[in-house]
C-alpha cells in the first residue's frame, strides 16, 4: 500500500467522524482568491478559510516563509526562549493593538478565548468581592460564537452549541447584544469580566453600537471588571481596521484589557493568541495585568512554535505593508454599494466591513419558493450551495445570512467577477415558482 498516494473517496466517511455537514467539494490547490477542485473546477473562494486566509491561498511569502523555517526548526518547546514569539508580539502590541501590552501565542481561536477566560478568573480572585469571595461571572451575549472548547463554548450565548453535553461551565450570563439596559442589570458583586466580539461574525456579521461599546467601557470602570474582546474572525485588518472595534468607535476612546486573535494571523496555519493590556491591576498595586498569568498558570505544547511563528509575521508583514486593512475598507464599501444598487428584493440588508460582509436573505420568500421548500435546506445554506455550483464559495452565517469574508488583498476586477455571479444566482432564484 501506498500510504502517501493511495486515497478513496469513501474513506471520509468510513475513517472520520461525521461532525461537519460539509459541502461536496474536494479541494485540490489554490492561488490567490482562486480555488481549484479534484476534478480541476475553478472557484473564486470568497470563504477563505471561513476568513483564516487574509492573502488568499498559497501566498508565496508566506509559503517561502514557512519552508524556511521548516528546513531550520519546526518545533522546540515554551521551556526554552523563542525568538519568532518575541519578533510576532512585538508586531501585534506596537502595530496592531498600538497599546502597551504582551501576548500569549495558542494553536487556536478558541484556546486563545479559553485563555481570557482564565485571566477573568485569575482576575477575580485577585481582586475579589468586598467579603473576599472570587468574583467569577463573566458576561457574554446572545448571537456570540467563541469556540467548541468547553469554556469557549460555555461562553458561547447559543442553546445548539451547548445542547447534548450536559452541564456547561458555570459563570457565564447571558445578555442581548446591543442591549445596554439588559447589560446593566446583568451586573452584580460576582461580574468580573464582559466577554464580546466587535462584529459577532457566525450569527451574520452583527456589529456591536458604538452606544454598547461605551456603556462596556464605562460599566468595566465603574465596576473594576475587564473588558474582553474576541476579535478571532474581525480583527487584524479583515474589517477595514487593524482592530475590529475601532471599525466602529475609531481611535482610542475604547480601551479593551485583553483581545483574542486567530484566523488571519497564519494564513491557514493553526495559530492563536491572545494580547493582555500592560496596566496596573489597581491603584497603589504595582503588580500589572500583563503579568497576572505568571509561571505555571497556564501553557500550551505547540502554541507559537517556530514555524508558526515564521507564518504570523509574514502575514503580518504583508498586511501591514501593503495596508490591506485600508484597501479592505474601500472596496467592501464599494462591493456593499454595488449589491445595494440591484435593489434585488431577496436581500434585505447589507452589512460591510472591510472585507467582512453580510447579505441578509428574506428568508420567507425563499423558503416560499417549492424547489427550496422541497430541499429542507435552511435559506443561507442553499443559497451558498447554489453560488458553490456556480463557482463562488461563500459561508452560511445564521439561517437567512450568507457571508464574503474574501481576501484582503483582492483586485477589483476579482470582486467584479464575484458580483457577476452573484446576481446571476439571485435572479436564477427570484425566477423559481
Amino acid at each position: 500500500m501506498d500510504r502517501i498516494n493511495d486515497f478513496e473517496p469513501a474513506w471520509l466517511d468510513q475513517y472520520v467522524m461525521p461532525n461537519y455537514g460539509r459541502f461536496p467539494l474536494w479541494p485540490e490547490r489554490g492561488e490567490g482568491p482562486y480555488l481549484w477542485d479534484s476534478e480541476g473546477k475553478k472557484y473564486l473562494d470568497f470563504a477563505s478559510g471561513v476568513a483564516s486566509c487574509p492573502l488568499g491561498h498559497a501566498h508565496p511569502e508566506v509559503a517561502g516563509a514557512i519552508a524556511a523555517q521548516a528546513h531550520k526548526l519546526m518545533q522546540a518547546s515554551n521551556w526554552y526562549c523563542s525568538k519568532g514569539q518575541a519578533q510576532l508580539a512585538r508586531v501585534l502590541v506596537e502595530e496592531i493593538v498600538k497599546v502597551p501590552g504582551k501576548c500569549f501565542f495558542s494553536n487556536s481561536g478558541a484556546e486563545a478565548n479559553e485563555g481570557m477566560i482564565k485571566l477573568a478568573r485569575k482576575y477575580g480572585v485577585t481582586r475579589p468581592q468586598a467579603d473576599g469571595s472570587p468574583r467569577y461571572e463573566i458576561i457574554t451575549f446572545t448571537g456570540s460564537f467563541h469556540g467548541r472548547t468547553f469554556g469557549a463554548m460555555s461562553a458561547t450565548a447559543q442553546e445548539k452549541i451547548h445542547g447534548g453535553f450536559g452541564p456547561i461551565v458555570p459563570g457565564f450570563v447571558y445578555a442581548p447584544f446591543n442591549d445596554v439596559e439588559a447589560l446593566k442589570k446583568a451586573v452584580t458583586e460576582k461580574t468580573v469580566a464582559i466577554f464580546f466580539e466587535p462584529v459577532q461574525g457566525e450569527s451574520g456579521v452583527n456589529p456591536a453600537t458604538p452606544e454598547f461599546l461605551r456603556t462596556v467601557q464605562s460599566l468595566c470602570k465603574q465596576h473594576d471588571l475587564l473588558m474582553l474582546l474576541d476579535e478571532v474572525q474581525c480583527g487584524l485588518g479583515r474589517t477595514g481596521d487593524s482592530c475590529g472595534w475601532r471599525s466602529i468607535v475609531p481611535g482610542d476612546e475604547i480601551q479593551p484589557d485583553s483581545i483574542s486573535w486567530a484566523k488571519s494571523i497564519g494564513s491557514g496555519y493553526p495559530l492563536g493568541s491572545f494580547w493582555i493590556r500592560n496596566r496596573a491591576l489597581a491603584d497603589g498595586d504595582e503588580r500589572r495585568l500583563c503579568d497576572l498569568l505568571g509561571p505555571g498558570t497556564h501553557g500550551t505544547t505547540f502554541g507559537g512554535s517556530p514555524l508558526a511563528c515564521a507564518a504570523g509575521l509574514a502575514t503580518l508583514n504583508v498586511i501591514l505593508r501593503d495596508q490591506l486593512a485600508e484597501s479592505s475598507a474601500v472596496l467592501g464599501r464599494k462591493i456593499a454599494g454595488e449589491v445595494a444598487s440591484w435593489k434585488q428584493p431577496l436581500i434585505t440588508d447589507i452589512r460591510a466591513f472591510g472585507m467582512l460582509i453580510g447579505f441578509e436573505l428574506d428568508e420567507a420568500a425563499l423558503l416560499a419558493k417549492a424547489a427550496i421548500k422541497a430541499s429542507g435546506k435552511i435559506a443561507s445554506i442553499y443559497v451558498a450551495k447554489a453560488m458553490l455550483d456556480a463557482g463562488l464559495l461563500v459561508v452560511p452565517a445564521g439561517p437567512k445570512v450568507v457571508r464574503w469574508l474574501p481576501p484582503m488583498n483582492l483586485t477589483e476586477a476579482q470582486a467584479a467577477e464575484a458580483l457577476t455571479i452573484f446576481k446571476t444566482i439571485l435572479g436564477e432564484l427570484s425566477a423559481l415558482d
